[in-house]
């Protein structure tokens, strides 16, 4: 992005407020909407990451999850530092002058993009695998497959993409939560009544796994850029630090579930999709793969929202309801083209959670926070905390990207 413009072009995920100050969006909606951010595609590929890392990386699921409800909490105190701090790139401007809104924005950005390719794919992966040499022509071109099924999730996505309110995207959330709970359930039904059973052992620790299981984890947890969305929108932006706490919690144990489950069903066997291992015969199994059909419909407009808007406020007639539909639609075009050229699900997944949600969930937020309040840099538990979850955090990035990397060349 140019220089001269980054003040403009970063006013980002701050979506367009009420005019009327009794306006906003409710407690209860805005957790819905900080529920549908964290409880994401990653539900499918916990069990995969539990299975790379074995039984005690469950302890490193919850620590992550500690971890990001902190930084979290970090982010909502440099925005009460200042009124005039509306979104992740004003933090990070607020904290580093112009090159922090940079930096903040090109991770908060990229990461949110990437996200909403991984919904594309996923759908295309279970939607060939439950509906196998599906195709349709298109002015005389034959499309079949799993590109196929990319592109007709994305015209049942399109729609949704143009709500800009918050509020009434809520009503949407609250079905990408009712999805994610039912999806657990649908996976213990097929192991409980459809006979694959809980018969897989697994192992203890992999400690070569551990660095894909981790880039997982933190990935399932990449909410951050949204949550300065969320607070912002809020009727009562006071509430949002029980709003983190119920949205972190609430995850946390869908995640687990869902990860237990998962590993007692086909421990080792297990593919970087869930329901890519469920029987297809069975009824659960296909609810399951169905669901996942609701989940990119649900979670990709509040994804995208802050990358569509950033886009709009740079623009003369950045008003213009027409204008908006157009510039949402290029974007989800633009994840089309993406998701078909780099369809490899587990692996972009792990490139996101260790580069870029590791970056922008835990080591940002901790050095916006220092470099804002300076008596955070006084000597005391909350600067041990905050310096050790940079150098973890760190390590984390470093091994992680490269593991990740490694395997996307690999498979080029």
């Amino acid at each position: 992005m140019e220089c001269q413009k980054v003040n403009e072009v970063e006013r980002q995920n701050q979506l367009p407020q009420p005019e009327v100050p009794n306006r906003g969006t409710t407690f209860l909606g805005t957790c819905f909407n900080g529920l549908n951010a964290l409880s994401g595609v990653g539900i499918l590929s916990i069990p995969y990451a539990l299975s790379q890392g074995g039984w005690l990386s469950l302890i490193l699921l919850f620590l992550v999850a500690v971890l990001c409800w902190y930084t979290g909490l970090l982010l909502r105190r440099c925005m009460d530092s200042d009124p005039l701090i509306k979104s992740y790139p004003d933090i990070g401007e607020r904290a580093f002058g112009y090159k922090g809104r940079t930096l903040v924005s090109i991770f908060m950005y990229l990461e949110l993009y990437l996200v909403a390719v991984e919904f594309l794919i996923l759908e295309g992966d279970n939607l060939d695998k439950l509906f196998p040499n599906t195709g349709f022509k298109f002015a005389g071109l034959y499309i079949g497959g799993k590109t196929a099924f990319v592109l007709l999730t994305a015209l049942v996505i399109l729609p949704t993409t143009w709500l800009k309110s918050l509020g009434m995207l809520a009503y949407v959330s609250a079905g990408g939560v009712m999805a994610s709970v039912l999806l657990v359930g649908c996976v213990l039904w097929v192991g409980a009544v459809d006979g694959v059973g809980f018969h897989e052992n697994g192992v203890l620790l992999n400690g070569g796994g551990l660095p894909t299981t981790l880039s997982l984890f933190t990935f399932c947890y990449c909410g951050h850029a949204v949550f300065p969305t969320l607070c912002n929108s809020m009727k009562d932006r006071s509430q949002f630090s029980k709003v983190l706490l119920i949205c972190f919690v609430t995850s946390t144990i869908t995640y687990g579930s869902m990860a237990v489950l998962g590993y007692l069903m086909y421990g080792e066997y297990l593919k970087s999709q869930v329901t890519l291992n469920l029987p297809i015969r069975k009824i659960g199994s296909k609810i399951a793969i169905y669901t996942t059909l609701i989940n990119p419909l649900t979670k990709y407009a509040v994804i995208t929202a802050p990358i569509a808007t950033a886009i709009e406020d740079t623009l003369v007639f950045r008003n213009s309801r027409y204008l908006s539909i157009l510039i949402r639609t290029v974007i989800v075009i633009s994840t089309v083209v993406v998701a078909l050229t780099i369809p490899f699900f587990g692996y972009v997944m792990a490139f996101i959670g260790a580069f870029l949600s590791v970056t922008a969930s835990m080591l940002l937020p901790c050095l916006c926070y220092l470099r804002i309040d300076k008596s955070a840099k006084r000597f005391g538990l909350e600067l041990v905390l905050i310096v050790g979850i940079l150098i973890v955090g760190s390590f984390v990035g470093i091994i992680g990207t490269y593991t990740s990397i490694k395997q996307i060349v690999k498979h080029l």
